[in-house]
């Protein structure tokens, strides 16, 4: 039994550190709140600890058996590890495909754009036309102001947009620095009871809980924020515009 504990234990501190690197740089990366959240992540993530510290390790604790040759051993762990590198790219690349590049302010929201949202000739264009905002593989999430252009190209943007054609929010190349938009973003603010995007029950919780920031609810200084799934409410220090919290109302 003990030959078979240790072997156990030295599978899953090797499952749990490659792991904890793989998804730990994502994490900091991309993935910090509210990253996680509204990329609905953890709905197809839960395979890969499943595989890679569950089932990894205990099959290693079932087949270990200090009288099995150790040839045959070999191969039946390594068989395991090959389902678990398996799992773990899987996940790695879902990830990666969908980690969030940038939170943008547009109109009277706040949008999550995720690198799986950007089209190969949209990123050709903002390296061309906006390089200091445009998205680079190794670009980390960013805050930015999706400003729709003042002219027949923003009216069709709009227009395109309306029908779910494509939105401003994938064209980086209008992408502008955050504090550019901050004077737009004010004039869009909302008090949290006039949030229609939220329920009854959510805006009530939000109203009990901006007091306890130090803010109040019946102030302008809360906006919706959309990702995959039900959206957060980002709450803003009116006179700074810093944000205070991002709030999840259900």
């Amino acid at each position: 039994m003990r030959f078979r504990l240790t072997a156990f234990g030295l599978h899953l501190l090797g499952s749990a550190s490659a792991l904890t690197l793989i998804l730990g740089a994502l994490y900091l990366g991309w993935y910090r709140w509210p990253g996680w959240y509204l990329t609905g992540v953890v709905h197809v993530l839960w395979i890969v600890p499943i595989v890679d510290l569950g089932l990894g390790p205990m099959l290693t604790l079932i087949i270990a058996s200090p009288v099995k040759p150790r040839r045959e051993l070999r191969r039946d762990i390594a068989i395991i590890v090959a389902v678990q590198i398996a799992a773990l790219i899987y996940g790695g690349v879902t990830l990666w495909q969908g980690r969030p590049l940038y939170y943008t302010y547009s109109a009277d929201r706040l949008e999550l754009v995720q690198a799986s949202d950007l089209h190969s000739a949209e990123i050709d264009l903002a390296l061309k036309e906006a390089p200091e905002l445009a998205p680079h593989w190794y670009s980390t999430v960013r805050w930015v102001w999706a400003k729709i252009p003042d002219d027949e190209a923003g009216t069709k943007l709009v227009q395109s947009a309306v029908f779910g054609g494509q939105d401003v929010i994938d064209m980086p190349r209008y992408f502008r620095p955050w504090a550019e938009g901050l004077p737009k973003l004010k004039e869009n603010l909302q008090a949290v009871a006039d949030i229609e995007s939220v329920s009854k029950p959510g805006r009530q919780w939000l109203t009990q809980r901006l007091p306890l920031l130090g803010l109040s609810p019946t102030q302008r200084n809360a906006m919706i924020m959309w990702g995959n799934g039900k959206p957060l409410v980002a709450v803003f220090d009116p006179q700074s515009l810093k944000i205070r919290a991002i709030l999840s109302p259900y």
